[in-house]
């Protein structure tokens, strides 16, 4: 194994220690880079148990998490693209679950208000594609450069309108 691969596994170790999933994050390039597939999804995995063990806390605790703050970013990130995972592979009802209890973890409120339409479209069984092409507005989104889908086309706001009558 070359010396770049175990000082990437080292880093990755010392991240996961200290459960610092910010810093795992920083290494996502390299990791994509120098790893096999099998280990690219371990990594994933990894970030993804620390971001649920994180949430248990902030649930236990009563605590909402602060998107300013990097670890609380993180988590939040991690959890986002569990979320997304779930609707893209058509779990629409368990990413609508997933999506309403992120969007009230946070003190953000351009992501919860985003949140809220990602949970009315995935609970009405929307798919995935759908959401994408007529709810989302992708080119705004990369412009804002957020990590979560941020804009949305006009079909949001009637998908808004529809869920609350």
């Amino acid at each position: 194994m070359s010396k770049k691969i175990e000082e990437l596994k080292a880093k990755i170790l010392e991240a996961h220690k200290n459960e610092d999933i910010a810093s795992l994050y920083v290494l996502e390039q390299e990791v994509h880079e120098l790893l096999d597939e099998d280990m690219i999804n371990a990594y994933y995995t990894n970030i993804l148990d620390l971001a649920l063990e994180k949430l248990t806390n902030m649930l236990e605790a009563h605590i909402r998490m602060d998107m300013k703050n990097v670890q609380d970013f993180a988590t939040i990130r991690a959890l986002y693209e569990y979320a997304i995972e779930h609707y893209s592979a058509g779990k629409a009802k368990d990413a609508s679950a997933l999506f309403e209890v992120l969007s009230g973890l946070t003190n953000d409120d351009a992501f919860s208000k985003s949140l809220s339409i990602h949970t009315i479209a995935s609970a009405e069984n929307l798919p995935f594609e759908n959401f994408l092409e007529s709810i989302a507005d992708i080119p705004a989104t990369q412009n804002a450069g957020t990590f979560y889908i941020s804009h949305f086309q006009n079909k949001a706001q009637e998908l808004l309108d529809n869920s609350k009558s």
